[in-house]
């Protein structure tokens, strides 16, 4: 590269543009350690603006890197870029073309949905990341965060629960009601539509707490799966579920995703 030549590189985009600018950068970085300046300007989305930026570009001799979707305005961009006689690169087009040509496929020709999708990628971690933090009463700091708070004895789903709702991008923590521990106040502070509470069957209880402590080796017969300590439990429960006016769920002999179905439906009446 000639010495104090620096390149002007305008990254166009109907979106974000960072598809575009990555690829610029990379292309910049080829020479003399990219030492170059890259002006993204995203959403461009009417004629007007898209004239503006090409005049801007034009003006100072740059090369324009762009990635637009929409046909009307990749259209008029392309004839633009030829009466302004400009150096050009579209990054995505070609790409689109050639996977629709080959497969038959027709593209939804629709603005930002990598970065759509990568959002909602980066929600899911999020809330994974939640529940793994707030699960089974560990930090009550985390209630009023959640858009769900489960709330059961022990054994009743509730960290599958908050799993499986995770990867539906919700943030859900989760308190286990042990009589003799009391309830954090943070439960008692939030919307009592945030509140699901699971109860279960004792006899089912009794035989999923009965394998519990077989698989941790511990006598069977211990208090944790005793009758009289499960109905003391879920009598708590229910004492508990009066106070907040919380909904409750009988998870006895339903699957993951059918109880998870149901506080969905909680959960997205209550957000209307």
């Amino acid at each position: 590269m000639a010495e104090g030549i620096k390149p002007v590189i305008y990254v166009i985009s109907d979106s974000l543009g960072e598809t575009a600018e990555m690829v610029a950068r990379a292309a910049a970085s080829q020479f003399d350690g990219g030492r170059s300046d890259i002006r993204r300007i995203p959403y461009v989305n009417t004629l007007e603006h898209l004239e503006d930026v090409l005049n801007e570009a034009s003006a100072v001799g740059a090369v324009v890197a762009y990635t637009v979707i929409l046909p009307e305005l990749r259209q008029q961009m392309q004839q633009l870029i030829q009466e302004k006689n400009l150096i050009a690169v579209d990054i995505l087009g070609p790409m689109v073309e050639a996977v629709g040509r080959r497969y038959g496929l027709t593209p939804k020709l629709k603005p930002g949905l990598l970065w759509q999708m990568d959002e909602q990628y980066f929600r899911r971690v999020e809330a994974i990341e939640f529940a793994v933090k707030y699960d089974d009463g560990k930090d009550a700091r985390g209630l009023p965060l959640a858009d769900i708070v489960l709330i059961g004895v022990s054994r009743t789903s509730k960290t599958p629960l908050s799993m499986y709702l995770a990867h539906k991008r919700l943030k859900v923590a989760n308190v286990p009601l042990v009589p003799e521990v009391p309830l954090p106040k943070e439960l008692m502070e939030i919307p009592s539509r945030r509140v699901v509470a699971l109860t279960i069957k004792p006899d089912l209880l009794n035989s999923i707490r009965t394998e519990r402590l077989k698989a941790l080796g511990l006598a069977p017969n211990a208090s944790y799966a005793s009758m009289d300590r499960i109905l003391k439990e879920l009598e708590y429960a229910e004492q508990v579920v009066k106070r907040l006016g919380c909904p409750v769920i009988d998870v006895t002999n339903k699957a993951i995703e059918e109880t998870a179905s149901r506080i969905l439906e909680i959960y997205n009446k209550g957000e209307q």
